[in-house]
């Protein structure tokens, strides 16, 4: 995914964030700011609920330049292929076969099985580009470097840079018009299939296009100069299918979505395995495994966790929020919720959860230990909106 960090400039006095190249918008915008991951960004302009609804019928349009971004750069005449050999050696995605132009979901694990973040890795012809997040993004870079640091005192190990990217911004066009619009300008973009990007003038200015997303809908991440940004955001919202969201609408988007979140779904104490993420670890990597803690998680894989990330629907209209305790109905602790809240699209109470397998079954009866008493709940299938990545036919 071609996407860059944002300058690391002024701090705004009201959140103690960072700004990004999109700060003074949102501020004309009449956007709510808050710190989130170290920068100022809008919680929400009209609200959370109109914002993700106009997402899920139109486009949304979201400032995600607080992403970290890496770069990984073969040096002293190693290649592209070494440094994807290398990296191989800490996530349990397949990397030696992603094709120029394609990306990949993986995680960074540690040797017990844990995640430390998940990520997305993308081939860009003349080096790899990790999109990491907000949070994470100096512990990771600070991780693979150690990682490569310990690989390099074998004489034979290829060279390796490992950059922050840096004076780009990065905005979210999501929803089912986000095609229609963004072709307008880039006529090529409309011929991008999920998960595949490429450089292109979108109005003249040269950006980097992805089509990928966190909200479960199809759209794509733009990269743009950070001199660009503004004049890029008011150029898309300037289409009637396109309104202003913040970080409110991009949450209550992914919950639906069943979409994992660092700090919440995933942590060094949960695995690939119990999240759900097997999809991501291709055959081949279970069985040569060569990455932190192959052995724990082809295990898990092999015989299914002792616990799993499940939907949870409430039975009453209360939310259950996150760290509520999950018991079964006779009282014995089972699980706890990680992520929770009101789904706009369901106009119901849902949430995310670590359940015991023997009651991760869907449909099982739970009870959550909320805020105002006990809230009778059942597990749910995930996602709970189907999601609706475009892939050609």
């Amino acid at each position: 995914m071609p996407a860059g960090a944002p300058d690391q400039g002024d701090i705004d006095s009201g959140t103690g964030g960072l700004r990004t190249p999109l700060f003074d918008l949102h501020a004309e915008l009449g956007g709510r700011m808050a710190n989130f991951g170290g920068h100022a960004l809008p919680m929400r302009f009209e609200g959370t609920v109109a914002e993700h609804q106009h997402t899920r019928t139109a486009a949304g349009l979201f400032d995600v330049s607080h992403m970290g971004v890496v770069d990984i750069r073969p040096a002293d005449g190693a290649s592209v292929a070494d440094s994807a050999a290398w990296l191989e050696r800490s996530v349990p995605g397949s990397i030696v076969n992603l094709a120029p132009g394609r990306m990949r979901y993986t995680q960074l694990t540690t040797p017990s099985g844990g995640v430390l973040d998940d990520l997305i890795v993308s081939n860009l012809g003349d080096r790899l580009r990790l999109i990491v997040n907000a949070v994470r993004t100096d512990a990771d870079l600070a991780e693979l470097a150690a990682r490569r640091d310990e690989t390099a005192a074998n004489d034979s190990e290829p060279g390796i840079a490992i950059e922050l990217a840096s004076g780009l911004a990065l905005v979210a066009l999501q929803g089912p018009s986000a095609a229609a619009v963004l072709s307008r300008w880039a006529p090529d973009a409309g011929g991008l299939a999920f998960m595949a990007t490429a450089v292109m003038d979108v109005n003249d200015v040269p950006c980097g296009v992805s089509r990928c997303g966190y909200t479960g809908e199809d759209g794509f991440e733009i990269t743009v100069p950070a001199v660009e940004a503004i004049s890029m955001a008011q150029l898309l919202l300037s289409c009637d299918e396109v309104m202003p969201a913040g970080l409110g609408a991009r949450d209550t988007l992914r919950l639906e979505a069943g979409l994992p979140l660092v700090g919440h779904e995933l942590t060094e104490s949960t695995s690939p395995a119990e999240a759900g993420l097997g999809w991501s670890i291709p055959k081949r990597r279970r069985a040569e495994g060569g990455f932190p803690g192959a052995a724990i998680i082809a295990e898990q894989l092999a015989s299914g966790p002792s616990r799993r990330r499940v939907g949870i629907c409430a039975v009453g209209r209360r939310p259950i929020r996150d760290g509520a305790t999950l018991r079964a109905p006779r009282g014995t602790p089972v699980g706890i919720v990680t992520s929770g809240g009101y789904g706009p699209t369901l106009d119901a109470p849902i949430a995310m959860a670590y359940v015991a397998a023997e009651h991760a079954d869907v449909g099982t009866e739970l009870v959550a230990a909320g805020r105002r008493g006990d809230e009778p709940c059942t597990v749910a299938e995930l996602p709970f909106v189907e999601h609706r990545f475009w892939r050609p036919s």
